[in-house]
């Protein structure tokens, strides 16, 4: 089966497996992180066609095809996504397990509504979980992020 990530073509072999343990295990891109396993968290978070999604819920041949973003495929000739760069600006993390997903779910935000509101944020990232609580961080930054666009 063929996947297509980051903009690169992968031949896997899946067996029924998540995108999840094909993404850390077969690519190497362990930038995507397990947290809670059953698509609550939102730690691995990748986009699907610009879409976010838990890849602890979708099977890897459900997503042949189709164009698969992890944080790995954010920075372009060693320039960090302007919504990396809001994250670090405003230190929106601490142990930053959630920020890869945090970065990735902004900016499927941002996409869709360039300039939302602060209510609008909330709502969005509602499936993004972070245990250290840096969440006016992260409200800080994606508003900077929105801003920089």
């Amino acid at each position: 089966m063929i996947l297509l990530v980051n903009g690169n073509r992968f031949e896997v072999q899946t067996e029924a497996r998540t995108l999840l343990d094909v993404l850390r295990d077969d690519l190497n891109l362990v930038g995507t992180k397990e947290g809670c396993g059953v698509g609550m968290c939102g730690a691995c978070t990748v986009l699907v066609d610009g879409k976010p999604f838990s890849s602890c819920h979708l099977l890897a041949e459900q997503v042949a095809g189709k164009e698969i973003t992890t944080i790995e495929g954010l920075s372009r000739d060693g320039n960090l996504h302007p919504v990396q760069k809001a994250f670090l600006e405003h230190g929106a993390f601490q142990c930053a397990y959630c920020t890869p997903g945090f970065v990735l779910t902004t900016i499927a935000l941002l996409d869709e509504n360039p300039s939302p509101s602060n209510d609008e944020i909330r709502e969005y990232l509602s499936g993004n979980l972070c245990r250290c609580g840096s969440y006016q961080n992260i409200l800080q930054a994606v508003k900077t992020a929105s801003e920089m666009r």
